[in-house]
């Protein structure tokens, strides 16, 4: 919040305000203290309330959005997926070394009819390796104190650990372990990013999820770029670069704003501080109220998440188009790339494009559902370029939903309570993606019992 030095502020006592909301504001810039200001001749500041009984502060300063914290955001969105990222392929390839006894040809074995292939277990096993530990975190994290830098330091350590763990595992418990601490680090990293971003501009949360975005894809194209000159172990090894990265990113390009500190800019834009009220703290129980006023944007990302997370690692593999240009093992990463770039490339659109009905993205995502699940069972589509299509509007609304969820919540959520919120909600794309784990490990095995069709056209 701003205060000008040689005015009392009218833009607080606003005309739809009852007379004890007045007062309230008025007693807010009163706790101001007058030496803290700077002559309004040099500084622009504001002060801003919003119209329904609830005080929010405005940082939309030229100071918050600096190309330090905007860079900050997005490459601390793609080192804390990055690892998530990677895991879901090299555990797997790992796992496989350590149990080579049970790893048939091509890892993978044919039904009674000798005709379609499908692999021994369902990806969405690894999913659920990857993702169980998140959730538990996001369930959690939200309620315990927020201490930021214990915090980060505690995802670094994590992330490094997990890296370490599974390149240089000699047993499966071991390699396992190593996907869980990995997923701790991202679901912890998420959550406390998320609610720190409310002493930023709103412009973050774009670069954040652009970074998030840009994990899929760079993680996917690195890993299997290093597998070509590397083993899966050694190609790990190579990544603990991440967590430096993130750890530099974190202490040494962004700026950290006191919680009673807010940025402003001079007319020449430099910044410079000034004293602001800070949002207070909140019992358990007061969170836990929340959370109902929070469904309308959870519901809607955790269905986005579940339907796409089950066409991923339920569907995906299931999808074989034969005498094409790349094989069918290829297919399967193409699909996955070709995703990512969707979800890369909707995350980074929200300063262009933004959409306040999320719900009608997780409609459209079932109907994804319903197309792809179709062609897994009967091939009914004809050309591989038009899965492809529906694959990329899949990591399109998948993204979509996520970035515009957290940007509406920037907007709407009131100031006080946005910290805690943006916690609580990250919660929901992490619970779809558990349950699409689930829900695609018997989908995968009663699909695999069918006969392969013959497909539609060949």
């Amino acid at each position: 919040m701003y205060v000008r030095e040689d005015e009392a502020c009218p833009e607080l006592l606003l005309d739809d305000t009852n007379e004890e909301e007045r007062e309230r504001r008025l007693q807010l810039l009163g706790s101001l203290p007058r030496n803290a200001m700077s002559s309004s001749k040099k500084k622009q500041m504001e002060a801003v309330a919003t119209s329904k009984n609830n005080f929010r502060v405005d940082l939309d300063s030229e100071a918050t959005t600096g190309w330090r914290n905007l860079l900050a955001f997005w490459i601390l969105g793609l080192c804390n997926n990055y690892g998530y990222v990677v895991m879901l392929s090299a555990a797997h390839d790992i796992l496989h070394e350590h149990d080579a006894e049970e790893v048939v040809s091509n890892n993978a074995t044919t039904n009674a009819t000798g005709v379609r292939n499908c692999n021994t277990l369902s990806t969405g096993a690894i999913l659920l390796a990857d993702i169980l530990p998140s959730v538990a975190i996001k369930l959690t994290a939200p309620f315990l104190p927020y201490f930021v830098h214990m915090r980060m330091g505690s995802c670094v350590v994590f992330s490094a650990a997990g890296f370490l763990l599974v390149s240089l595992s000699n047993t499966r418990w071991l390699a396992i372990t190593g996907v869980v601490v990995t997923s701790l680090s991202s679901g912890l990293g998420e959550v406390t990013l998320l609610s720190y971003s409310h002493r930023y501009t709103k412009n973050v949360i774009s670069t954040w999820s652009s970074g998030t975005g840009g994990a899929g894809v760079i993680g996917a194209a690195s890993y299997m770029g290093l597998r070509y000159f590397f083993t899966a172990a050694d190609s790990l090894l190579l990544m603990l670069v991440v967590p430096i990265v993130q750890a530099l990113t974190f202490w040494l390009i962004m700026t950290h704003p006191e919680p009673n500190i807010a940025l402003v800019v001079e007319s020449g834009g430099i910044g410079s501080q000034e004293q602001i009220i800070e949002a207070p703290k909140m019992s358990v129980g007061e969170k836990l109220k929340l959370v109902p006023g929070l469904m309308k944007y959870m519901i809607p990302l955790g269905l986005v998440y579940l339907f796409e997370y089950f066409i991923n690692q339920g569907l995906y593999e299931l999808i074989q188009f034969d005498n094409t240009f790349i094989g069918h093992a290829d297919q399967y990463r193409w699909l996955q790339t070709d995703y990512q770039i969707g979800v890369f490339l909707s995350r980074s659109s929200v300063n262009f494009i933004s959409i306040n009905k999320i719900w009608l993205m997780s409609v459209l995502q079932l109907a994804n559902v319903v197309l792809l699940t179709f062609e897994a069972v009967y091939w009914y589509i004809p050309n591989i370029w038009i899965v492809f299509a529906l694959v990329l509007w899949e990591g399109l609304l998948g993204g979509a939903a996520y970035v515009n969820t957290f940007y509406r919540m920037s907007k709407e959520v009131p100031w006080e309570q946005r910290e805690v919120s943006m916690g609580i909600a990250s919660m929901a794309d992490s619970i779809g993606i558990a349950l699409a784990g689930w829900a695609s490990m018997p989908v995968h095995n009663a699909i695999c019992k069918l006969p392969s069709p013959t497909r539609l056209g060949s």
